[in-house]
Formats: C-alpha cells, structure tokens, sequence
C-alpha cells in the first residue's frame, strides 16, 4: 500500500521561478464523487496514470497510482465528473528537498500552491522564503475538491483569507 506524506503551502512572491530545474503540465480529471476515495486520470505531457487516494484531509494519506497507456488516459478523460484541472508544474530543490509548484491554470487560474512530499511526517524541512501561510488541512487547496469548486469561483474573502 502505498502511502503520500505531503505539506500544502501558499507562496508569497515569484522568487522561486528562477529556481525551477524542471517544469511539467497537467491535465487531471476526476472519475467519481470523492466520498471515501477519489479516483483520478492525470496526463503529465505524454504519459499518463490512474491514481486513487483516501479522501482524508491533513498530511497523510493512503494513495495508490499506476501507469496507463496515454490512448486510455484520453478517453477516460472525457469520462470525469467535473471541470479538467490543468496546471504547470514546477519543481525547485531547497537543501535536498524537491518542492512541486503548481501553478493552475483554467478556471483555477491566480491560485499557486507548493507542495512537499516528505518520508516522514516529523521530518526536518527548510522554509523557502518565497513560502507563505500552510494549507495542508484546508480541503479547498486539494485538487480533487478544485476540481467541484474552481478558484474561479471563490469569493474575494475566501481568496484573500490565505494571503499573508
């Protein structure tokens, strides 16, 4: 079983841009209303997988993910629920850790979140200046309910209540 630590965090300037090594795009659809599990197709430039993860909010949880032809991938894609979420992702190493930052696109277009997948859920990290408030237990910053409620939707409020 597999199993994905992860910390979710706002980022307060582009400062991190430059420090990209890498960057990718995403295209990732849901196929189910994620009551217990989400179950999702993503499209990473010409590969693709199947991912199912526990619907658990906070920095663990179980998840499950696997390579799929890209043919399949399309035609599951015009199978999910809701709206597609495309974003860029961007990949910086700080001191020996990978950050992923997603830079979304579409009807979540303005939202940025960086993520860290750890080994261990106490494990030591260093704070990027460009880091900002963490949103890990907020279940709106999680892709599969972006998916249901776009950012594009949001309140002003509710945009505003994670700038620092």
């Amino acid at each position: 079983m597999g199993k994905e630590i992860e910390r979710k965090f706002l980022v307060t300037n582009d400062t991190w841009r430059s420090q990209a090594h890498k960057t990718a795009n995403y295209a990732q659809g849901y196929l189910n209303e994620p009551v217990s599990c989400s179950v999702r197709v993503r499209i990473e430039d010409d590969q693709a997988r199947l991912n199912i993860k526990r619907v658990q909010i906070g920095m663990s949880r179980d998840e499950f993910e696997y390579p799929i032809p890209l043919a399949d991938a399309e035609k599951l894609m015009t199978m999910v629920l809701g709206p597609t979420v495309i974003k860029t992702r961007h990949f910086v190493m700080v001191d020996g850790h990978e950050w992923e930052i997603d830079e979304f696109h579409g009807d979540n277009t303005g939202l940025i979140v960086a993520e860290l997948e750890l080994d261990r859920e106490d494990e030591v990290f260093t704070t990027p200046s460009w880091l900002g408030l963490e949103v890990t237990n907020e279940a709106r910053y999680y892709n599969v309910f972006l998916s249901q409620r776009p950012f594009a939707l949001w309140s002003d409020d509710e945009k505003n209540a994670g700038q620092c």
